[in-house]
Protein backbone atom coordinates (compact mmCIF):
# COMPACT_ATOMS: atom_id res chain seq x y z
CA UNK A 1 0.00 0.00 0.00
CA UNK A 2 1.31 3.42 -0.93
CA UNK A 3 0.83 6.28 1.48
CA UNK A 4 0.55 8.79 -1.34
CA UNK A 5 -2.64 8.81 -3.35
CA UNK A 6 -2.15 12.03 -5.32
CA UNK A 7 -5.81 12.84 -4.66
CA UNK A 8 -4.77 15.71 -2.38
CA UNK A 9 -2.46 17.37 -4.87
CA UNK A 10 -5.13 19.93 -5.73
CA UNK A 11 -5.55 21.00 -2.10
CA UNK A 12 -8.49 18.76 -1.23
CA UNK A 13 -8.87 15.77 1.06
CA UNK A 14 -11.57 13.23 1.81
CA UNK A 15 -13.52 13.16 5.03
CA UNK A 16 -14.24 9.82 6.70
CA UNK A 17 -17.63 9.68 4.97
CA UNK A 18 -16.04 10.27 1.55
CA UNK A 19 -16.97 13.92 1.04
CA UNK A 20 -14.19 16.00 -0.55
CA UNK A 21 -13.24 19.28 1.15
CA UNK A 22 -10.40 21.79 1.00
CA UNK A 23 -7.45 20.90 3.21
CA UNK A 24 -7.79 24.20 5.05
CA UNK A 25 -11.48 23.57 5.82
CA UNK A 26 -12.26 24.20 9.49
CA UNK A 27 -13.37 20.58 9.86
CA UNK A 28 -9.96 19.37 8.66
CA UNK A 29 -8.27 21.92 10.92
CA UNK A 30 -10.33 20.59 13.86
CA UNK A 31 -9.50 16.92 13.49
CA UNK A 32 -5.97 17.76 12.37
CA UNK A 33 -5.37 19.57 15.64
CA UNK A 34 -6.71 16.55 17.52
CA UNK A 35 -4.19 14.45 15.55
CA UNK A 36 -1.43 16.88 16.56
CA UNK A 37 -2.53 16.56 20.20
CA UNK A 38 -2.45 12.77 19.94
CA UNK A 39 1.10 12.89 18.58
CA UNK A 40 2.22 15.29 21.31
CA UNK A 41 0.78 13.00 23.96
CA UNK A 42 2.76 10.17 22.38
CA UNK A 43 5.92 12.23 22.69
CA UNK A 44 5.09 13.21 26.28
CA UNK A 45 4.66 9.55 27.25
CA UNK A 46 8.34 9.01 26.52
CA UNK A 47 9.31 11.41 29.31
CA UNK A 48 6.95 10.00 31.95
CA UNK A 49 8.10 7.33 34.40
CA UNK A 50 4.79 7.02 36.27
CA UNK A 51 3.16 3.87 34.83
CA UNK A 52 -0.36 4.91 35.90
CA UNK A 53 -0.08 8.21 34.05
CA UNK A 54 1.34 6.45 30.99
CA UNK A 55 -1.75 4.19 30.95
CA UNK A 56 -4.05 7.19 31.32
CA UNK A 57 -2.37 8.81 28.33
CA UNK A 58 -2.64 5.60 26.27
CA UNK A 59 -6.37 5.52 27.01
CA UNK A 60 -6.76 9.16 26.01
CA UNK A 61 -4.80 8.56 22.80
CA UNK A 62 -7.12 5.71 21.84
CA UNK A 63 -10.15 7.90 22.54
CA UNK A 64 -8.71 10.72 20.45
CA UNK A 65 -8.95 8.53 17.35
CA UNK A 66 -12.71 8.49 17.89
CA UNK A 67 -12.81 12.23 18.56
CA UNK A 68 -10.98 12.83 15.28
CA UNK A 69 -13.20 10.33 13.48
CA UNK A 70 -16.34 12.03 14.72
CA UNK A 71 -14.98 15.40 13.60
CA UNK A 72 -13.87 14.00 10.23
CA UNK A 73 -17.38 12.82 9.42
CA UNK A 74 -19.99 15.25 8.19
CA UNK A 75 -22.64 12.53 8.04
CA UNK A 76 -22.80 11.39 11.67
CA UNK A 77 -24.52 8.14 10.73
CA UNK A 78 -21.34 6.96 9.01
CA UNK A 79 -19.17 7.13 12.14
CA UNK A 80 -20.83 5.24 14.96
CA UNK A 81 -18.30 5.55 17.79
CA UNK A 82 -19.22 8.81 19.51
CA UNK A 83 -17.64 10.46 22.51
CA UNK A 84 -19.64 9.52 25.62
CA UNK A 85 -20.54 10.97 28.99
CA UNK A 86 -18.76 7.96 30.55
CA UNK A 87 -15.50 9.12 28.98
CA UNK A 88 -16.05 12.60 30.41
CA UNK A 89 -16.73 11.08 33.82
CA UNK A 90 -13.42 9.19 33.62
CA UNK A 91 -11.59 12.44 32.86
CA UNK A 92 -13.29 14.19 35.78
CA UNK A 93 -12.36 11.34 38.12
CA UNK A 94 -8.78 11.52 36.89
CA UNK A 95 -8.65 15.26 37.49
CA UNK A 96 -10.09 14.89 41.00
CA UNK A 97 -7.72 12.03 41.82
CA UNK A 98 -4.58 13.94 40.84
CA UNK A 99 -5.64 17.28 42.31
CA UNK A 100 -6.25 15.54 45.65
CA UNK A 101 -2.63 14.38 45.61
CA UNK A 102 -1.32 17.96 45.42
CA UNK A 103 -1.52 20.94 47.73
CA UNK A 104 -4.12 23.53 46.77
CA UNK A 105 -2.76 26.43 44.82
CA UNK A 106 -4.04 29.94 44.11
CA UNK A 107 -1.19 31.19 41.91
CA UNK A 108 -0.19 30.66 38.33
CA UNK A 109 2.77 28.35 37.82
CA UNK A 110 5.48 28.65 35.23
CA UNK A 111 5.01 25.41 33.29
CA UNK A 112 7.67 22.84 32.66
CA UNK A 113 10.10 22.20 35.48
CA UNK A 114 11.04 18.90 33.82
CA UNK A 115 10.59 17.21 30.44
CA UNK A 116 7.53 15.21 31.51
CA UNK A 117 5.56 18.18 32.78
CA UNK A 118 6.76 20.50 29.99
CA UNK A 119 5.65 18.09 27.28
CA UNK A 120 2.23 17.70 28.88
CA UNK A 121 1.87 21.48 29.12
CA UNK A 122 2.53 21.69 25.37
CA UNK A 123 -0.13 19.00 24.86
CA UNK A 124 -2.53 21.03 27.02
CA UNK A 125 -2.08 24.11 24.85
CA UNK A 126 -2.63 22.06 21.70
CA UNK A 127 -5.80 20.70 23.29
CA UNK A 128 -7.02 24.24 23.96
CA UNK A 129 -6.32 25.17 20.33
CA UNK A 130 -8.24 22.10 19.18
CA UNK A 131 -11.14 23.22 21.34
CA UNK A 132 -11.10 26.67 19.71
CA UNK A 133 -11.03 25.13 16.22
CA UNK A 134 -13.93 22.83 17.13
CA UNK A 135 -15.96 25.77 18.46
CA UNK A 136 -15.37 27.59 15.17
CA UNK A 137 -16.57 24.49 13.32
CA UNK A 138 -19.67 24.38 15.51
CA UNK A 139 -20.61 27.87 14.27
CA UNK A 140 -20.94 26.40 10.76
CA UNK A 141 -21.91 22.76 11.24
CA UNK A 142 -23.19 20.32 13.81
CA UNK A 143 -20.73 19.22 16.49
CA UNK A 144 -21.85 17.21 19.48
CA UNK A 145 -21.97 19.11 22.77
CA UNK A 146 -20.59 15.96 24.42
CA UNK A 147 -17.52 16.09 22.16
CA UNK A 148 -16.92 19.74 23.05
CA UNK A 149 -17.30 18.97 26.74
CA UNK A 150 -14.86 16.05 26.39
CA UNK A 151 -12.17 18.21 24.78
CA UNK A 152 -12.66 20.90 27.41
CA UNK A 153 -12.33 18.37 30.23
CA UNK A 154 -9.36 16.77 28.48
CA UNK A 155 -7.32 19.97 28.67
CA UNK A 156 -8.07 20.11 32.41
CA UNK A 157 -6.97 16.48 32.74
CA UNK A 158 -3.71 17.12 30.94
CA UNK A 159 -3.12 20.16 33.16
CA UNK A 160 -3.70 18.12 36.32
CA UNK A 161 -1.25 15.45 35.15
CA UNK A 162 1.34 18.04 34.12
CA UNK A 163 1.08 19.85 37.43
CA UNK A 164 1.33 16.57 39.34
CA UNK A 165 4.57 15.80 37.49
CA UNK A 166 6.14 19.21 38.14
CA UNK A 167 9.28 18.73 40.21
CA UNK A 168 9.90 22.23 41.57
CA UNK A 169 7.02 24.66 41.18
CA UNK A 170 7.89 28.16 40.08
CA UNK A 171 5.15 30.73 40.67
CA UNK A 172 4.22 33.82 38.71
CA UNK A 173 4.27 36.89 40.90
CA UNK A 174 2.07 39.85 39.93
Amino acid sequence: MRIYTKTGDSGETSLYDGKRVKKDDIRVESYGTIDELNSMLGLARNFIDDKEIVEIIYRIQRELFNVAGELATENGEKFKTKVSEEQIKYLEETIDNYLEKMPKMDKFIIPGTNKASASLHVARTICRRAERRILTLKKEEYVSDVLIKYVNRLSDTIYALARYLESDLKYVEF
